[in-house]
């Protein structure tokens, strides 16, 4: 979820990153606590049983384990899929949002070259624009979760006078597979045309110029439906989440603080708690959370 944080540091004043850090909404905190904890938990109790419960001998059986853990989880190419994963990811949600049809262009270009001051220029103009907002509408339906719990039937598209009853019939009674988006693009060629042979609009370079905005507006709307309809590989997500899960799973048996008394290689300190293994885990999971976004 894009959370907007701009205000928060707008002002470089001392505590204003600490502000940041402590945001709870759309944070990384919200994202991966139930993880965390759950992390947390395991490793505790893998720690508490290696202390208390076992034999002296059931302990170097499982240290020689957790050595053998830490020592190939290192082998797990975490961070190279993760980074490639995370690029793919956000440059599919920024060109999401650069791809975002923006109705005002054409708004201009209506009100500027559809003539008239009666009620039937007006209605002409308003027509058109229903259509351009019609088919965004059908799209963002689509591809927004929100937008789908606004308008869940197209009853509800046609309640809010997006579209009308007379319309409605025609666009069911056109039959297709895949999302028909396309169909108020249509209309609005049609109506265009109609409006230039009627005098509405006065030269046919301003007709070309509102039929090539409106093209431009449905090339928009159909890379937002490509977005939605082709996603990310599944093979490539599920490497990425087997990778990460994997890597940390060995980690809860690779990284326990062992006996000093055995002498093993980095083994020489004895702090129950494992920061930097923890701070790994905000960092590489993190990283996994960022698919959410797409």
């Amino acid at each position: 979820m894009t959370v907007t944080y701009s205000s928060k540091v707008a002002n470089a004043t001392f505590f204003g990153f600490h502000q940041l850090l402590l945001k709870w909404r759309g944070s990384i905190y919200k994202l991966l606590y139930r993880e965390f904890f759950l992390f947390i938990g395991l490793y505790t109790a893998l720690s508490v049983i290696y202390r208390f419960f076992l034999t002296d001998i059931q302990k170097r059986y499982f240290e020689k384990l957790s050595l053998y853990c830490d020592r190939y989880a290192e082998q797990i190419p975490v961070t190279f899929v993760l980074g490639f994963y995370v690029t793919l990811v956000v440059n599919r949600w920024w060109n999401q949002f650069v791809n975002l049809p923006w109705p005002d262009r054409l708004m201009l270009l209506i009100s500027s070259n559809v003539h008239g001051r009666d009620e039937y220029g007006r209605l002409l103009r308003r027509t058109l624009m229903r259509y351009v907002n019609l088919t965004s509408l059908l799209i963002f339906r689509s591809v927004s979760t929100a937008v789908y719990k606004r308008f869940p039937t197209m009853d509800h598209v046609v309640e809010a006078g997006f579209m009308t009853s007379d319309e409605r019939k025609l666009f069911d009674s056109l039959q297709s597979p895949h999302l028909k988006y396309w169909v108020p693009v249509i209309w609005f060629g049609n109506l265009a045309s109609k409006a230039r042979a009627e005098g509405r609009i006065r030269d046919n370079v301003d007709l070309q110029i509102m039929l090539n905005e409106m093209n431009r507006y449905r090339s928009w709307c159909g890379l937002l439906f490509g977005y939605d309809w082709v996603g990310i590989p599944l093979v490539y997500t599920q490497v990425v989440t087997l990778a990460v899960y994997t890597f940390f799973f060995a980690c809860i048996i690779g990284r326990q603080f062992l006996d000093p008394s055995q002498a093993y290689t980095g083994h020489d300190l004895d702090l129950y708690i494992p920061i930097f293994t923890l701070l790994q885990f905000f960092f590489y999971a993190g990283w996994l959370k960022v698919k959410i976004s797409d």
